[in-house]
């Protein structure tokens, strides 16, 4: 009891000091003096009613704005990708906010453990799922992100085409579609007419936008303007035409979706089954399934039946994963 009310009192201060360190960053990414000084310039070189500029995206190539702790953050291997995996998925905080996140979490898990006087191994464990959770949802919000864009895309083309159309040049169409088009590809083409305001070729920003929206569809688009701003044509009839094009694999991909939803639902029960089995067994006769993990026997077949499984899920997976 006295070692464990002494972890207690050391992971208590180590999570305090950690949760001020954790606001100040968070203050100085936000609300600093250096930050409003950045936006006030960031204001003045903008023109007109076009002056309004997500900060937070261009920010995001900062994974601090503590010198020092920018330069560690430089140290570590593979923080650029986590830094644009913040920017796909549509967050607003520096790498540096996350990883004080994660570190307050897996700290916060520790404690949660000794308070319950649990074995110091599940303590670890604890901490480490919730460490490492806030970076886990990445992908997800990322791909979730994505999805929408490109649920979003064929009406932005649309837009665009009719915009040009009416007599607008191709960056007053981008406007148009930051200005009018619903979130979250709005914020993406104003970042892209705003590059263009500031004087970055349309061809340089074109490729920053491909970068920030990794999707099939919107290389199409990008690839589409940059061959007509070297060979000519009309543009506007080509983007209606893209657009009816993404449309048309849209109503494609659904039917594939249709198609495959019965192996997905077997894949989902097959993987389930074992679980609830075991779960309504040690319900009925509890103590029945304890030689499986008391016994090495036990623990060697339950492993190998995971590894099975898992091997099964990823077979069934490939085979309803059809890509068009």
């Amino acid at each position: 009891m006295t070692i464990s009310f002494a972890l207690f009192v050391v992971f208590g201060f180590l999570a305090v000091v950690l949760l001020l360190e954790g606001l100040f960053m968070l203050w100085t990414d936000t609300r600093s003096l250096e930050v409003k000084r950045i936006q006030r310039r960031l204001r003045v070189m903008a023109i007109g009613d076009h002056g309004e500029v997500d900060i937070s995206l261009l920010k995001q190539r900062m994974l601090s704005t503590t010198p020092t702790i920018q330069r560690l953050l430089l140290q570590l291997p593979k923080v650029q990708h986590l830094d644009r995996l913040l920017l796909q998925s549509g967050s607003s905080n520096t790498v540096a906010h996350l990883l004080t996140v994660c570190l307050l979490a897996g700290f916060g898990g520790i404690l949660f453990g000794v308070v319950l006087l649990w074995p110091w191994q599940w303590d670890v464990l604890m901490g480490f799922a919730l460490a490492v959770l806030p970076i886990v949802r990445l992908p997800w919000k990322r791909a979730r992100r994505l999805r929408l864009i490109g649920s979003q895309l064929p009406d932005a083309l649309d837009l665009i085409s009719r915009s040009m159309r009416a007599g607008h040049g191709f960056s007053a169409a981008l406007g148009m579609v930051g200005n009018e088009a619903p979130e979250p590809i709005a914020s993406e083409f104003k970042t892209t007419f705003d590059e263009i305001n500031f004087g970055i070729s349309t061809k340089n920003a074109l490729s920053n936008l491909a970068t920030r929206v990794p999707i099939t569809d919107l290389r199409y688009f990008v690839v589409a303007v940059l061959i007509q701003l070297e060979t000519g044509g009309n543009l506007a009839e080509l983007l209606s035409m893209l657009a009816n094009l993404i449309r048309e694999r849209f109503k494609l991909f659904g039917k594939i979706r249709v198609l495959a939803a019965e192996g997905k639902l077997s894949a989902y029960i097959l993987t389930a089954l074992p679980f609830c089995v075991a779960g309504a067994i040690q319900i009925v006769n509890p103590g029945y399934l304890n030689v499986l993990w008391t016994d090495p026997l036990g623990i060697r077949l339950v492993m190998a039946a995971l590894g099975m499984m898992v091997l099964g899920g990823i077979l069934m997976w490939r085979i309803i994963d059809i890509r068009v």
